[in-house]
């Protein structure tokens, strides 16, 4: 059986149920949104630094941390990983370059 994304999405909220003596999740998402996006930023950072200088491993270990933190972030903003869904759906109705170009500032 293989392990998804939408499992780590109910993983984290069967976590948060559970008391912050128990639970990373829980005890991230007490300290607000704000903490939870920082230690997202941290994350991708070890990322990058893992990506451009490191090994594969350590690339997809960092990889694994900044989705576990990104699904706390959303989470923290009662964002569910289907909204993520549908909005990459709703991008792919054109080329990813027209797509990033109607971004206000073509960013």
């Amino acid at each position: 059986m293989t392990f998804t994304l939408h499992d780590l999405e109910k993983r984290i909220a069967e976590r948060a149920s559970a008391t912050a003596d128990i639970s990373y999740t829980r005890k991230l998402l007490d300290k607000g949104v704000a903490q939870c996006a920082k230690k997202f930023g941290e994350e991708a950072v070890e990322a990058v630094l893992a990506a451009t200088g490191e090994s594969r491993e350590r690339l997809i270990s960092e990889g694994a941390d900044v989705l576990y933190h990104l699904l706390v972030v959303l989470k923290a903003r009662d964002v569910a990983l289907a909204d993520i869904e549908a909005e990459l759906q709703a991008r792919t109705a054109r080329s990813g370059l027209d797509e990033k170009a109607s971004r206000k500032g073509g960013n």
